[in-house]
């Protein structure tokens, strides 16, 4: 795309082809350093490592915005999809609906961390500009270059509810989906988050935990230099045997976790299960700020509740023994509930090019926001948490 400029706020918008064109003081000056998905080294290893390329379907048209000195003040991760796969935000039904009306939905347009479904800035604005004036002209650009490529659509996946609602005043339409999160009430153990839930609950995961790790398993946690080359190619070994039976062909290939291991092994949170001296299992995490982020998990021997034990409850522990405020597991999966993760909503907003398919649009989100709405008030009563009666909250 040719640099453009808006007229009102003197911001120039260009298109990248790849987050390498950039520094990556510059991109993460934009994108802060609370979110390890948004960091220049994390989407550099996608595309580096060929996992993220128009031939997969991913074609990166960033944008960045620069004010009137040539200082980079905004960007904004854009792909182009010539699919839905690696999304977690499911439009597969508007795309057939789309085709039935003779239209064709692919390609679109999308801004998204590819094959992570967690929660956070899209617009990434420098800390010293003005972030409605900044976001606004990436969005216009964004637009703007759906029309000139007659491209479908344009979304945004997992942006944070500020930003959403930022958005839904900028003619994207709002959709809600929901994830479960473990949250720290600032627990002093694990133990002390057990206390919390009912009974029955307490006991089952006491349970799961002992079976878990029943048959002489041991679980480790690597991170920063104490990952290494063996951890990485025995939990690749996991995340090849467990995507190709889950969903046909994983997404990420081992060059893509040499890049990570690289450029941010501070960052990665790795749990092991060995037994007999052999890997079987693992789950791979990044840390935020105050966030551990589930990725991905992968086994070569089944195990009762092993998943549960690497996943959600070592989760835990790492989260209270390091004081972050949260966990969040990744994608869908109600089983979560069970074991203190709750049910809290996710965001996306949309926009179609076509008038008469956008107002459709809006009706379906319209219905759906106020069944999942419906939905998290009724996960919401299932909650594993003790219930407090009025009598203990005076005391």
């Amino acid at each position: 795309m040719t640099a453009r400029r808006d007229a009102a706020s003197k911001i120039t918008i260009r298109a990248l082809t790849q987050v390498a064109d950039l520094p990556a003081a510059d991109w993460d000056r934009c994108a802060g350093s609370d979110n390890p998905f948004l960091a220049h080294a994390f989407l550099d290893a996608l595309e580096q490592s060929r996992c993220v390329t128009p031939r997969t379907g991913w074609q990166p048209t960033h944008l960045v915005a620069e004010n009137s000195a040539g200082e980079m003040i905004g960007v904004l991760p854009l792909y182009i999809k010539g699919h839905s796969q690696g999304e977690y935000i499911f439009d597969h039904g508007w795309a057939d609906a789309y085709a039935r009306a003779g239209g064709q939905y692919y390609p679109k347009m999308l801004s998204a961390v590819p094959f992570s479904p967690v929660t956070g800035r899209r617009f990434l604005v420098a800390p010293d500009a003005d972030f409605d004036t900044v976001a606004a002209a990436l969005l216009q650009a964004a637009r703007e270059i759906a029309r000139q490529y007659g491209l479908s659509s344009l979304h945004v996946n997992f942006l944070g509810e500020t930003e959403a609602n930022w958005a839904q005043g900028h003619d994207m339409l709002l959709r809600i989906g929901e994830q479960f999160h473990w949250q720290n009430d600032g627990y002093a153990d694990f133990e002390a988050f057990l206390t919390q839930l009912a009974s029955r609950k307490r006991k089952a995961i006491r349970k799961e935990r002992r079976e878990a790790i029943e048959r002489g398993i041991e679980i480790h946690t690597f991170q920063g230099d104490a990952l290494t080359h063996e951890h990485w190619d025995a939990f690749f070994e996991f995340y090849i045997d467990t995507g190709s039976r889950k969903w046909g062909q994983p997404y990420l290939n081992r060059n893509f976790f040499r890049r990570l291991q690289e450029t941010m092994a501070d960052r990665v949170v790795l749990v092991m299960a060995q037994r007999e001296g052999r890997w079987i299992a693992g789950a791979w995490n990044m840390l935020g700020s105050d966030t551990l982020y589930g990725r991905n998990w992968g086994c070569i021997e089944q195990h009762p509740f092993l998943h549960f034990e690497c996943c959600y409850y070592q989760a835990i522990d790492y989260a209270i023994r390091h004081g972050l405020s949260r966990v969040e597991a990744g994608a869908q999966g109600e089983h979560k509930l069970a074991r203190g993760y709750l049910p809290v909503p996710i965001y996306s907003v949309h926009w179609l090019a076509e008038p008469a398919f956008q107002q459709a649009v809006a009706r379906f989100l319209k219905e759906e926001r106020a069944h999942m709405a419906g939905m998290i008030a009724a996960l919401d009563q299932h909650s594993p948490f003790r219930q407090v009666t009025p009598t203990e909250e005076s005391e």
